[in-house]
Order: structure tokens, then C-alpha cells, then sequence
């Protein structure tokens, strides 16, 4: 498929212009003599700063996804000390992400919460069955519009399903009706005094978390997503807001672990497509993310096939343990990467705090209200629309824009999967009509004869084009039809020259030539 400027969705500062040349030394010490003690001391600190952003983040898309928050941390557990640890990207982070929210909701709503399980399992065994036949790297011929567009789809859907959560109403069940809905929705919020306290603390998320970027950078040692949500614990709890808080169980009463029993839903044909999506959805936006990653530091590059058997084996996991799928996240890794990491180290130690955290101060999640979680979301759904992006990719590349265009309003209006197939097929019809250039030249040959020259790729794509133009030619004069400028000739055109160079040949006295053959 054609390739299309790629876009990053990433709340830090803008990527480093880096032009040095990667240098294995620069991020493994121990081979140059130096002590390892700066680099761990650099990997602990931007550990926790990637702890803090997505301690958010993972209880925010467990609760969006239909889901206790519990099973958010565990994945973001499992993406720190099981993905964290094996080969492929050195400096990206792992756990829920946003990008699976509507599908996850969906296959819950669905298919409940004991089968979102075995999805996650034979979604992650796939992934590492594709790592190791060294598919890995095929992911990343997906359009760069469809991955966009889809990230868009879901962004709108998000922004609308939490924007529900926010005024303490219940979200319609799909993406179309959740649009249609919330004018009316909205309004009728107005007349309730805990939809209006629900509102403003979420407005209020949103608006820290946009203002975040203009404090002092001292100030901005803080992730503005933790910022946000302990302002709006402080106020909710300080003004006695009658408003809606997590739920928390603890986080081994959260775990289920899968029987065999369970097994058995895989033979659902939904249940399997659902599978599919998943894998490949997580696939995708996990290898696009290293691709990101990649051009933020200088250390070594991606392997993408032990990338993909990692995230495999991330969600085997977190299947077994009845969690969310897991993917790495671009603002976590980003988040990573300037922080100052070095080695893999740091995201290891995240998952560790985050496993601290929950064992030790599991009470702290049930004093989180639910629309600060909601306006964190909403802000991360509106970070992956690609605003800026949309006009220039329209002026330079019109066929990719309207790509995504398709796949996002697909996404919103029929579902995650179709929305991403149609966006797949589009790409792929594209690419076809852009590749079969088909260029007819007429003139006039030796002895009257007229000839005429095809170039370029005769598919069936451009068969009406060429028929056209062959039965516009003189009948009364000889043809002389030259096919050595032809780069490919499928049977479709072939068959069409034959039949049309008989019937000339049959009803009239002028031959039809071939001087060469494609």
C-alpha cells in the first residue's frame, strides 16, 4: 500500500530532531567499562514518572472498557514485568491502552467478562505464533491512514462514551446512538445538581490536563493526568460532591483465572472474529508505536519480530489472568524516553511500583471519582484525532485522507472490526488503481497502417479505458498493436485484446498486428 506521512499521538514535547547514529554502546554501559549506577539511577527516576501517567491511565480504561479497574492494573502490572523484561523494543511501555477501549467494551457487553479472557489468550498466543514465523514486520504495511483512522474512530467513540460518564448518565450501546444522543443527553443533565458536580470536575480534568504543558517545567515534574485527577480528588472530597467514585474489590478478588471449561467459546465464530480484531489491532498499534519510539532516541532499533512474540506473550498472560488486552502505549513511551531511560530497566521498575502500589494502598483507588477518570479519558480520545494533521494530508495526499475519513466514520457508525476491514479494502482498491496506469498512444504507421502503443500495467481496472480506445480506431486501415511497452498484462486485458483483434480481423479486411507480446 502506498505509504502516507505518519503522525504521532503523544502528549509530551515534540520529538528530538536526533541525527546521530545509533550507538549500542550509548545505551549498554557495561560494554565501554562505565558504571552501571547512572543508568540505574536514570532508569528508577523515569520509572516513576511512567508509574505515575499510567496508574491513571489503567484504572481510566478498565472503567471505560466495562471493566474493574483492578484488571487495568494488572495489565499494566503484566505489560512492566512480563513484556518489560523480554526482547524486542528496549525503551517502550506496555499496558491497556486507549486504542482497545470500544473493542474490549464491546466484547464484554457481548460475550461477558469471563470470555474477554480466552479472547486476550488466543489473541496473544497468535501474536506470538506470528513473532516467530517473523510476520512481525508485514504489520507494518498497513496503510498509515487506516491505523489513523481507526485511532480516530475510537477517539470520537471514547470522547462520546465518557462524556456520558462525566454527567453520571448511562452511554447508548453503539458509537452512532452515543453521537446522536448527547445533545439531548447534555441538556437534560442541566436539572440535576449531582450530573452538574459530576460535569465540572470532569471539565475541570480537562482543562488541567490542557493547561498542563504552559506551567514551569519544575512544576511539570508532575504528570498532568495525576495532577488532574488528585485536584479533582481534593475538591470532590473538600466540597463534598455528591458524585460517584470507583468501586475496588482488591486486586486478587479481581483475578480469574481460566478453566479449561472456558476454552471452549473460541468455537463461537464470533468469539473468534473478535479474536482477530484484537490481534489485529494490538499488532498494529504495538509495532507503529515502536516505529515512533524508535525515531525519539538513538540506542537500538526495534526488533519487530521479538516485539510482536513479547506482546504475545503479555497477553497470554494477562489471558490466563482474565485482564485486559495489553499494547504498547506511544504517551507512556514517549513519556519514557524523556524521562531520561536508558535500558529496559525502567519499564520493568513501573510495572513494579504499579504492583506496589495496588498491594499496598489498594483503599486509595476507591477515592478516585469516576468523572475525573471520564475527563481523562476524554482528553486522551481528543489526543488521538489527528486535527493538525487532517488539512496537509488532504492537500498532499487527497486519496489517503479520505481513507481515514472513511475508516474513522466506519468505526462510529458500524463497529471497531468492520470499521477497519473497510478501511483495509479501501486501502488495497486504492493502491490497485494507482498502480495500473494504463497510457493508449494512436499514430499513424508505415503504408497507412495505424499504430498503436499501450504502456504502462493493463489490469482490469483500466479494461473499459483501453476497449474504448481500440474500438475508436479505423476499421478501414490496418492496426499494428504494440504491446512491449506493457510492465504487466493479466489474463482479463489479455482476453479482451484477443477477442477484440478477432473480431477485427473477422469483419474486416484491415489485419490487426501484434509486434510484441507483454
Amino acid at each position: 500500500m502506498n505509504a502516507s506521512p505518519s503522525f504521532q499521538h503523544d502528549s509530551g514535547p515534540p520529538p528530538k530532531n536526533q541525527t546521530a547514529s545509533r550507538n549500542p554502546a550509548e545505551t549498554h554501559p557495561a560494554k565501554t567499562g562505565r558504571s552501571l549506577r547512572p543508568h540505574l539511577r536514570a532508569d528508577l527516576t523515569a520509572s516513576l514518572v511512567v508509574f505515575l501517567v499510567a496508574l491513571p491511565l489503567c484504572v481510566g480504561i478498565a472503567v471505560a472498557s466495562g471493566a474493574p479497574p483492578e484488571l487495568g492494573l494488572i495489565t499494566g502490572i503484566v505489560g512492566g514485568l512480563v513484556t518489560g523484561l523480554l526482547p524486542g523494543s528496549s525503551l517502550q511501555v506496555s499496558g491497556p491502552a486507549a486504542g482497545l477501549t470500544v473493542l474490549v467494551y464491546e466484547a464484554v457487553r457481548e460475550y461477558g467478562l469471563a470470555t474477554l479472557g480466552v479472547i486476550v489468550l488466543a489473541a496473544g498466543l497468535i501474536q506470538v505464533t506470528l513473532g516467530a514465523l517473523r510476520l512481525g514486520r508485514w504489520f507494518r504495511a498497513i496503510s498509515v491512514a487506516v491505523v489513523e483512522g481507526m485511532l480516530a474512530g475510537i477517539g470520537l467513540v471514547i470522547i462520546a462514551g465518557q462524556l456520558y460518564s462525566m454527567a453520571d448518565r448511562q452511554a447508548p450501546a453503539s458509537g452512532l446512538e452515543k453521537i446522536i444522543a448527547l445533545p439531548g443527553t447534555l441538556v437534560g443533565a442541566a436539572g440535576s445538581a449531582q450530573a452538574l458536580a459530576s460535569l465540572a470536575v470532569g471539565a475541570g480534568v480537562i482543562v488541567v490536563m490542557a493547561c498542563w504543558r504552559f506551567l514551569p517545567s519544575k512544576v511539570r515534574v508532575v504528570p498532568g493526568a495525576l495532577a488532574a485527577v488528585l485536584l479533582a480528588i481534593a475538591a470532590t472530597a473538600l466540597l463534598d460532591l455528591p458524585i460517584d467514585r470507583i468501586q475496588v474489590t482488591g486486586l486478587l478478588d479481581a483475578i480469574s483465572l481460566l478453566g479449561a471449561e472456558d476454552l471452549g467459546r473460541l468455537a463461537d465464530v464470533g468469539v473468534m472474529g473478535t479474536v482477530v480484531a484484537f490481534t489485529l489491532i494490538a499488532s498494529a498499534e504495538s509495532l507503529f508505536s515502536a516505529a515512533a519510539v524508535d525515531r525519539l532516541h538513538t540506542g537500538p532499533g526495534t526488533d519487530y519480530d521479538k516485539e510482536l512474540m513479547a506482546q504475545g506473550a503479555g497477553n497470554t498472560v494477562c489471558g490466563l489472568l482474565g485482564a485486559l488486552p495489553l499494547t504498547a502505549v506511544i504517551v507512556r513511551s514517549a513519556t519514557n524516553v524523556y524521562a531520561g531511560a536508558k535500558t529496559k530497566a525502567s519499564r520493568v521498575w513501573h510495572g513494579v511500583w504499579l504492583l506496589l502500589f495496588t498491594a499496598l494502598l489498594p483503599g486509595a483507588l476507591g477515592v478516585i471519582p469516576i468523572a475525573a477518570l471520564a475527563g481523562v479519558l476524554v482528553y486522551s480520545g481528543w489526543k488521538l484525532l489527528p486535527i493538525r494533521q487532517l488539512a496537509p494530508l488532504w492537500r498532499d495526499h487527497r486519496g489517503e485522507a479520505l481513507i481515514l475519513l472513511v475508516t474513522a466514520v466506519a468505526i462510529v457508525t458500524v463497529s471497531m472490526f468492520e470499521g477497519v476491514l473497510i478501511g483495509i479494502a479501501l486501502s488495497i482498491c486504492k493502491t490497485a488503481w494507482e498502480t495500473s496506469h494504463l497510457h493508449v498512444s494512436v499514430s499513424d504507421a508505415d503504408r497507412g497502417s495505424v499504430r498503436v502503443a499501450l504502456t504502462g500495467n493493463a489490469t482490469f481496472l483500466r479494461l473499459p479505458k483501453m476497449l474504448e480506445a481500440l474500438e475508436a480506431l479505423p476499421k478501414n486501415r490496418p492496426i499494428e498493436l504494440d504491446l512491449s511497452g506493457l510492465r504487466h498484462l493479466d489474463h482479463a486485458c489479455r482476453t479482451a485484446l484477443t477477442s477484440w483483434a478477432e473480431r477485427h480481423n473477422h469483419n474486416d479486411v484491415a489485419p490487426v498486428r501484434i509486434s510484441a507480446t507483454a
